[in-house]
Protein backbone atom coordinates (compact mmCIF):
# COMPACT_ATOMS: atom_id res chain seq x y z
CA UNK A 1 0.00 0.00 0.00
CA UNK A 2 2.44 2.38 0.74
CA UNK A 3 5.27 1.69 -1.71
CA UNK A 4 2.22 2.04 -4.29
CA UNK A 5 0.92 5.13 -3.27
CA UNK A 6 1.15 8.42 -5.22
CA UNK A 7 0.28 10.49 -3.00
CA UNK A 8 -0.19 11.19 0.91
CA UNK A 9 -2.93 13.26 2.59
CA UNK A 10 -2.11 14.03 5.89
CA UNK A 11 -4.35 15.03 9.08
CA UNK A 12 -2.64 17.99 10.90
CA UNK A 13 -4.10 17.45 14.85
CA UNK A 14 -2.38 14.70 15.96
CA UNK A 15 -0.54 13.42 13.03
CA UNK A 16 1.97 16.02 12.45
CA UNK A 17 1.39 17.97 15.91
CA UNK A 18 -0.22 18.03 18.53
CA UNK A 19 -2.36 21.05 19.08
CA UNK A 20 -5.16 19.20 20.42
CA UNK A 21 -4.12 20.23 23.80
CA UNK A 22 -4.63 23.85 22.94
CA UNK A 23 -7.96 23.21 21.51
CA UNK A 24 -9.00 21.49 24.51
CA UNK A 25 -7.50 24.56 27.10
CA UNK A 26 -9.18 27.35 25.03
CA UNK A 27 -12.57 25.30 24.97
CA UNK A 28 -12.20 24.79 28.41
CA UNK A 29 -11.43 28.37 29.00
CA UNK A 30 -14.68 29.36 26.99
CA UNK A 31 -16.66 26.72 29.18
CA UNK A 32 -15.46 28.12 32.77
CA UNK A 33 -16.20 31.64 31.33
CA UNK A 34 -19.81 29.93 30.60
CA UNK A 35 -19.85 28.72 34.22
CA UNK A 36 -18.91 25.10 33.76
CA UNK A 37 -16.64 22.53 34.22
CA UNK A 38 -15.12 20.74 30.49
CA UNK A 39 -13.11 17.76 31.18
CA UNK A 40 -10.75 15.58 28.95
CA UNK A 41 -13.15 13.17 29.00
CA UNK A 42 -15.53 15.62 27.24
CA UNK A 43 -13.09 16.94 25.29
CA UNK A 44 -12.61 13.11 23.51
CA UNK A 45 -16.06 13.78 22.16
CA UNK A 46 -14.16 16.81 19.85
CA UNK A 47 -11.97 15.14 18.18
CA UNK A 48 -12.19 15.32 14.67
CA UNK A 49 -15.33 17.58 14.46
CA UNK A 50 -16.02 21.02 13.04
CA UNK A 51 -15.53 24.25 15.54
CA UNK A 52 -19.46 24.62 15.35
CA UNK A 53 -20.20 20.98 15.95
CA UNK A 54 -17.46 21.26 19.06
CA UNK A 55 -19.41 24.36 20.51
CA UNK A 56 -22.82 22.38 19.91
CA UNK A 57 -21.28 19.94 21.94
CA UNK A 58 -19.33 22.17 24.81
CA UNK A 59 -23.19 23.64 25.52
CA UNK A 60 -24.66 19.98 25.93
CA UNK A 61 -22.27 19.32 27.94
CA UNK A 62 -23.04 22.09 29.82
CA UNK A 63 -26.65 22.01 29.49
CA UNK A 64 -27.04 25.31 27.92
CA UNK A 65 -28.38 26.84 24.56
CA UNK A 66 -27.85 29.79 22.66
CA UNK A 67 -28.88 31.55 19.66
CA UNK A 68 -26.70 32.00 16.08
CA UNK A 69 -25.39 34.74 17.30
CA UNK A 70 -24.10 34.05 20.50
CA UNK A 71 -22.65 30.69 18.98
CA UNK A 72 -20.84 32.98 16.49
CA UNK A 73 -19.80 35.11 19.20
CA UNK A 74 -18.30 32.17 21.51
CA UNK A 75 -16.42 30.26 18.69
CA UNK A 76 -14.75 33.77 18.05
CA UNK A 77 -13.62 34.37 21.07
CA UNK A 78 -12.76 30.17 21.37
CA UNK A 79 -10.77 30.70 18.31
CA UNK A 80 -8.93 33.71 19.58
CA UNK A 81 -7.71 31.81 22.38
CA UNK A 82 -6.50 28.99 20.36
CA UNK A 83 -4.57 31.42 18.19
CA UNK A 84 -2.79 32.85 20.42
CA UNK A 85 -1.58 29.41 21.89
CA UNK A 86 -0.71 28.07 18.58
CA UNK A 87 1.18 31.53 17.94
CA UNK A 88 3.90 30.56 20.02
CA UNK A 89 4.58 26.95 18.00
CA UNK A 90 8.11 26.13 17.60
CA UNK A 91 9.74 23.33 14.46
CA UNK A 92 10.89 21.87 18.01
CA UNK A 93 6.64 20.22 18.80
CA UNK A 94 6.38 18.56 15.64
CA UNK A 95 5.36 14.99 16.06
CA UNK A 96 8.22 12.65 16.21
CA UNK A 97 9.23 11.25 12.89
CA UNK A 98 6.46 13.95 11.05
CA UNK A 99 9.29 15.74 9.22
CA UNK A 100 11.44 13.16 8.37
CA UNK A 101 8.64 11.00 6.76
CA UNK A 102 7.11 14.02 4.92
CA UNK A 103 10.97 14.70 3.39
CA UNK A 104 11.45 10.88 2.56
CA UNK A 105 8.17 10.65 0.74
CA UNK A 106 9.28 13.89 -0.98
CA UNK A 107 12.08 12.28 -2.15
CA UNK A 108 10.50 9.33 -3.38
CA UNK A 109 8.33 11.66 -5.65
CA UNK A 110 5.04 10.84 -3.95
CA UNK A 111 2.53 14.10 -4.16
CA UNK A 112 1.99 15.35 -0.34
CA UNK A 113 -1.63 17.22 0.65
CA UNK A 114 -2.81 18.67 4.21
CA UNK A 115 -6.38 17.07 4.44
CA UNK A 116 -7.40 18.98 8.26
CA UNK A 117 -10.54 20.22 9.47
CA UNK A 118 -8.56 22.85 11.15
CA UNK A 119 -9.18 26.92 9.46
CA UNK A 120 -5.73 27.58 11.14
CA UNK A 121 -3.97 25.11 9.12
CA UNK A 122 -2.09 27.02 6.96
CA UNK A 123 -0.64 29.50 9.91
CA UNK A 124 0.71 26.39 11.61
CA UNK A 125 2.45 24.44 8.89
CA UNK A 126 4.09 27.62 8.88
CA UNK A 127 5.14 28.11 12.54
CA UNK A 128 6.42 24.39 12.48
CA UNK A 129 8.32 25.37 9.54
CA UNK A 130 7.51 23.01 6.92
CA UNK A 131 4.58 24.34 4.07
CA UNK A 132 6.91 23.84 1.08
CA UNK A 133 7.03 19.94 2.20
CA UNK A 134 3.12 20.36 0.89
CA UNK A 135 2.15 20.35 -2.63
CA UNK A 136 -1.58 20.80 -1.36
CA UNK A 137 -3.13 22.12 1.53
CA UNK A 138 -7.07 21.56 2.45
CA UNK A 139 -8.39 22.86 5.77
CA UNK A 140 -11.61 24.34 6.73
CA UNK A 141 -11.38 27.03 4.56
CA UNK A 142 -12.18 25.36 1.58
CA UNK A 143 -14.62 22.45 2.58
CA UNK A 144 -17.97 22.95 4.18
CA UNK A 145 -18.47 19.09 4.78
CA UNK A 146 -16.78 18.06 8.09
CA UNK A 147 -15.64 14.42 8.57
CA UNK A 148 -16.91 11.86 8.29
CA UNK A 149 -17.95 13.40 5.05
CA UNK A 150 -15.10 12.93 2.53
CA UNK A 151 -15.39 16.40 1.18
CA UNK A 152 -11.69 16.92 2.68
CA UNK A 153 -10.07 13.76 1.15
CA UNK A 154 -11.98 14.21 -2.17
CA UNK A 155 -11.00 17.91 -2.64
CA UNK A 156 -6.83 16.69 -1.55
CA UNK A 157 -6.92 14.37 -4.01
CA UNK A 158 -8.60 16.29 -6.94
CA UNK A 159 -5.81 19.21 -5.98
CA UNK A 160 -3.38 16.70 -6.02
CA UNK A 161 -4.34 15.66 -9.62
CA UNK A 162 -4.69 12.03 -8.21
CA UNK A 163 -7.33 9.70 -8.06
CA UNK A 164 -8.28 8.89 -4.74
CA UNK A 165 -7.57 5.27 -5.06
CA UNK A 166 -3.93 6.10 -5.35
CA UNK A 167 -4.02 7.85 -2.19
CA UNK A 168 -3.18 7.20 1.28
CA UNK A 169 -4.79 9.00 4.21
CA UNK A 170 -3.01 9.29 7.29
CA UNK A 171 -5.40 10.08 10.29
CA UNK A 172 -5.42 9.86 13.91
CA UNK A 173 -9.08 10.20 14.29
CA UNK A 174 -11.88 7.71 13.99
CA UNK A 175 -14.38 9.93 11.79
CA UNK A 176 -10.91 11.04 9.75
CA UNK A 177 -10.64 6.89 9.14
CA UNK A 178 -14.72 6.71 8.12
CA UNK A 179 -14.20 10.28 6.05
CA UNK A 180 -10.84 8.41 4.31
CA UNK A 181 -12.58 5.06 3.48
CA UNK A 182 -16.03 7.02 1.98
CA UNK A 183 -13.54 8.92 -0.52
CA UNK A 184 -12.09 5.92 -1.61
CA UNK A 185 -8.69 6.21 -0.14
CA UNK A 186 -6.31 3.52 1.85
CA UNK A 187 -5.70 4.31 5.26
CA UNK A 188 -2.45 4.61 8.04
CA UNK A 189 -4.43 5.36 11.58
CA UNK A 190 -1.94 7.38 13.63
CA UNK A 191 -2.36 5.91 17.42
CA UNK A 192 -4.26 3.05 18.83
CA UNK A 193 -6.06 -0.32 17.08
CA UNK A 194 -8.81 -0.52 19.57
CA UNK A 195 -9.87 3.05 18.17
CA UNK A 196 -8.74 3.28 14.51
CA UNK A 197 -10.04 -0.47 13.84
CA UNK A 198 -11.50 -0.10 10.62
CA UNK A 199 -7.47 1.32 8.92
CA UNK A 200 -6.26 -0.83 6.48
CA UNK A 201 -2.89 -0.36 9.14
CA UNK A 202 -2.64 1.49 12.10
CA UNK A 203 0.84 2.45 13.71
CA UNK A 204 1.67 4.38 17.28
CA UNK A 205 2.91 7.33 14.99
CA UNK A 206 4.58 8.36 11.81
CA UNK A 207 8.33 7.63 13.32
CA UNK A 208 7.48 3.43 12.79
CA UNK A 209 7.04 4.19 8.90
CA UNK A 210 10.47 5.67 8.55
CA UNK A 211 12.71 3.06 6.64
Amino acid sequence: MLEAMKGAIFDLDGVIVDTAKYHYLAWRALANRLGFEFTEADNERLKGVSRMRSLQILLEVGGMDADEAEREQMAETKNKEYVDYISRLEPSELLPGAKEYLMYLRSRGVRIALGSASKNAAFILERLGITELFDAVVDGTKVAKAKPDPEVFLTASAELGLDPADCVVFEDAAAGVEAAKAAGCRVVGIGSADILGAADRVVGGLDALLP
